[in-house]
């Protein structure tokens, strides 16, 4: 099916207004990235704030974060945003993965703060649409860095947290990738309310277990998930 670039750039500044709306970014902070056709990625610039963005701002780039489309009078002084290498490895790494968005959730960012384990099976929406949610170690912000943090979890998990920093998710489309944002950072603030009522409590093992049937009728199961989920259980008996 042809991709329809117009309508990408559209939704993706869509999703940085939203983005900047619901407080997961602030100033230029965070990135969108789209794949297009033949080996090209549609991106977020640097130092722009994406909640105000145009769709003539965006930038093209190749698999190795070239610049190839045809500078014009919006993004001609703009380069890609700085985070491209960890979307390129979302891509190199996913075929089935088109739109990838990076944030930084509040609530879910100052979990990871106090080394909060997202890995625990506790909300039952969070469970199917995300699965299991790993932090990585800490890694600086706009660099290889962070695509080498992210570069041994993301052909299993569709969100990840970086530690002391934001968000990764990843999804078939890029509103899907945004979907996911809102899903993890919804199941933080729960997380967190819980945690100053006395602490959350696990599912049961069961019930888990009816959750992990819906998510592979959604066909959103990753490779290892029976066993990082079953690993996620025994650790909380």
């Amino acid at each position: 099916m042809a991709v329809n670039e117009q309508a990408l750039r559209e939704q993706i500044c869509q999703i940085g207004r939203l983005m900047h709306q619901n407080q997961y970014i602030d100033g230029a902070a965070g990135n969108i990235t789209a794949r297009l056709e033949n080996g090209r990625v549609l991106a977020t610039p640097s130092g722009l704030a994406k909640g105000f963005m145009s769709p003539d701002q965006l930038i093209v780039v190749d698999m190795d974060g070239n610049r190839v489309d045809e500078p014009n009078e919006s993004n001609r002084e703009l380069v890609p945003t700085s985070e491209i290498t960890m979307h390129l490895e979302c891509y190199k790494q996913r075929p089935d993965v088109n739109g990838v968005v990076h944030a930084h959730p509040q609530t879910a960012v100052a979990l990871t703060l106090v080394g909060y384990d997202f890995q625990r099976c506790i909300i039952p929406e969070a469970i199917i649409l995300l699965g299991l949610v790993p932090t990585t170690p800490y890694a600086t912000p706009a660099g290889i860095e962070n695509r080498d943090a992210i570069a041994n979890y993301i052909r299993e998990y569709d969100a990840i947290m970086l530690a002391h920093h934001g968000s990764l998710t990843v999804a078939s489309t890029v509103w899907d990738a945004y979907m996911h944002l809102e899903t993890l950072e919804h199941t933080a603030k729960i997380l967190f309310m819980a945690e100053q009522l006395g602490g959350p409590r696990e599912l049961p093992a069961h019930q888990v277990e009816k959750l992990l049937k819906i998510r592979a009728k959604l066909g959103l199961v990753r490779d290892g998930d029976a066993e990082r989920f079953a690993e996620a259980m025994h650790a909380a008996d």
